[in-house]
């Protein structure tokens, strides 16, 4: 990914080309000094995680993420801005004040969601409670209560591993019928689940705990890995999650009863446009399951949904997760749209549903507005 690496350093390295030069310029050697240990900091850090991998988990990726939401950010909110006024100037000679004195709001604004996300926002773990209503759910049914969990990411909980037993406590603490897990149990590494077997083999719900991969959970971003060592790593990861108790659906499914009713929970793996995996096969996953069944598919990646299970399947619910609303989410708006049409909550096309978790964990320690969730789906008949 070098295209990458040298977007984020141009996007370190102007705003700070523009504030010596234009606005720092006539002050003092020490001014320039002070503003500029940020950068250094971060440069280095920056170089650290590139040699090591984009992806790398540590001090030196931890203090990468802080410094960018924290300085890099804000400060390219401020150019920007400064940089319309200039450019306006040309019309109306204040708008370089008032260019200014956005930037600053804005900037100030990005530094204080910067400071919170990167400490508290990414562990402030939140309940969502979803209504799913299906006439072809059968009775016997009606009230099932579905706790779904994604995207735990637990190698980033290693900063904070007292939060994984807090999301145990709570899922437990809601009585859930089943807990329905939709991927990318993993950063990197199999490795990384090692410290954290023991608090959640303690998930507990009545019929179970039903888990599918996600993009991460196949170890293809760890770096300097071959194939063998990924397919080892996956291996791993699959052993560990069923150590766990934890029932690992690879494109094949589960009955779950209620006297004489049933239904079906279906888990395919990952499915996703290029560059993520295709591995998902519908078909095999729903072999010699009745039409008229209902379903529950869990599939990590959300695009799955319109591109196959909706023109393929008569599954009426699908639980995906992968988008994380990329973290961030400001008055009901995520980045994450410009990319996912579904990105986070509920979606309908007539009689059928898909719920995308925004995640349960995250892979950057740094959350603002898409707090971590659980999310507690209750099936209900009209």
């Amino acid at each position: 990914m070098p295209h990458i690496k040298f977007v984020l350093f141009l996007l370190l390295i102007i705003p700070d080309v523009y504030i010596l030069f234009f606005l720092l310029w006539k002050k003092s050697k020490r001014a320039k000094v002070l503003h500029e240990i940020p950068l250094a900091l971060t440069i280095v850090s920056l170089g650290i995680v590139a040699i090591n991998g984009l992806q790398q988990q540590g001090a030196a990726w931890r203090l990468f993420i802080a410094l960018i939401v924290c300085i890099t950010l804000p400060k390219l909110f401020f150019f920007l801005f400064s940089l319309l006024g200039k450019i306006f100037s040309l019309l109306w000679s204040r708008t370089v004040v008032i260019g200014n004195i956005i930037g600053f709001i804005i900037g100030t604004v990005a530094l204080g969601m910067g400071l919170y996300g990167s400490s508290a926002g990414w562990k402030r773990i939140s309940v969502r409670e979803v209504q799913i209503v299906s006439d072809e759910l059968p009775a016997s049914f009606d009230g099932y209560r579905l706790v779904q969990l994604s995207d735990l990411h637990v190698g980033t909980y290693s900063y904070a591993p007292q939060k994984v037993d807090e999301i145990v406590q709570r899922v437990n603490g809601l009585n859930p019928d089943a807990i329905l897990f939709t991927g990318d149990l993993v950063n990197l590494s199999s490795e990384e689940l090692l410290p954290f077997m023991n608090q959640l083999s303690r998930l507990k719900a009545k019929d179970g705990v039903f888990s599918v991969l996600g993009n991460h959970d196949y170890c293809t971003y760890q770096p300097h890995n071959t194939p063998e060592k990924r397919q080892e790593a996956l291996e791993k990861l699959k052993n560990r999650e069923r150590q766990m108790g934890w029932d690992l659906l690879l494109n094949e499914h589960r009955i779950l009863y209620r006297g004489t009713d049933s239904i079906a929970v279906v888990g395919v793996e990952n499915d996703g446009n290029p560059p993520f995996p295709a591995l998902g096969d519908l078909p095999k996953a729903t072999a010699g399951l009745p039409e008229s069944l209902y379903k529950i598919l869990l599939s990590h990646d959300p695009t799955h949904w319109r591109r196959r299970v909706l023109p393929e399947t008569n599954i009426q619910l699908t639980l995906s997760g992968h988008t994380h609303a990329m973290q961030v989410k400001v008055c009901g708006f995520s980045p994450s749209s410009f990319t996912y049409p579904e990105w986070g909550g509920l979606y309908l096309e007539g009689e059928r549903a898909l719920h995308v978790c925004t995640g349960t964990g995250s892979n950057l320690p740094f959350r603002w507005g898409a707090w971590p969730e659980i999310v507690v789906l209750t099936l209900h008949t009209p």
